[in-house]
């Protein structure tokens, strides 16, 4: 019996990318960093995710809380694990591997990223320094391009993100502000699940959630009608 030959094997790098994501009150925004470098004698600044090669002595969770951290300041951040990229051609453009390179002084061939996701609200607390860190929240529908294959990533992101409020509806509430308007609840709908909501029939299908309780206070200070306040009631759900 002929043996089988051996084929050489992928020499890998195991790293974290986070996708942070929060909701302004009309847009899904998701946080980004600044990568500077050069290439080819040529400086470049474009934008990534807040993402690292993980150390030996922690864990991948470990990793992600730390990277946050470091590249964006925030702490104490819900991620959830949501998939794995190990695709060949992730590290095929040259000016990610020479930034990379130069960033961890160590030669990168083939790099496995394990992708996180957080939903948060977008609040003085997590935008309060992130200048500091050249982080910043971009419109996911304004993403430009971006390193390795962080465009694929943000948007396998949003489709878990549809996937998750779908069968868990209490994470839609984790992006939006402690009260919050009807017409707020309703932009968000229509971003995470792609289509347009009809306010009619939006307000009929609010007076049926027991979870979303009416406060008595309205909006100040606005030109147009004052609008109530809501609140989420998690017990009730």
């Amino acid at each position: 019996m002929e043996s089988k030959k051996l084929q050489p094997l992928a020499n890998n790098h195991i790293s974290v990318d986070c996708v942070v994501m929060g909701f302004d009150g009309e847009r899904l925004r998701v946080l980004l960093v600044r990568r500077v470098g050069e290439e080819q004698g040529q400086a470049f600044s474009d934008m990534k995710l807040p993402g690292s090669l993980i150390y030996m002595d922690e864990d991948l969770d470990e990793a992600a809380r730390r990277v946050l951290g470091e590249l964006t300041g925030l702490k104490s951040i819900d991620l959830m694990q949501f998939k794995a990229y190990g695709s060949k051609n992730r590290t095929s453009d040259p000016k990610d591997v020479h930034w990379l390179e130069r960033a961890m002084q160590m030669h990168v061939e083939r790099i496995v990223t394990i992708a996180y996701l957080a939903l948060v609200k977008i609040d003085r607390k997590l935008s309060v320094g992130l200048d500091d860190y050249q982080a910043c929240w971009v419109p996911v529908t304004e993403v430009p391009q971006l390193a390795f294959d962080h465009n694929l990533i943000v948007g396998d992101a949003l489709e878990y993100v549809a996937r998750v409020c779908q069968s868990n509806p209490s994470r839609l509430f984790d992006l939006l502000p402690r009260k919050f308007t009807a017409a707020q609840l309703r932009n968000l709908f229509e971003v995470v699940y792609g289509k347009p909501i009809d306010v009619r029939n939006f307000h009929k299908r609010l007076a049926q959630m027991p979870y979303v309780v009416p406060l008595e206070e309205y909006e100040q200070g606005v030109a147009h009608r004052a609008a109530r306040y809501y609140r989420f009631d998690r017990k009730r759900l």
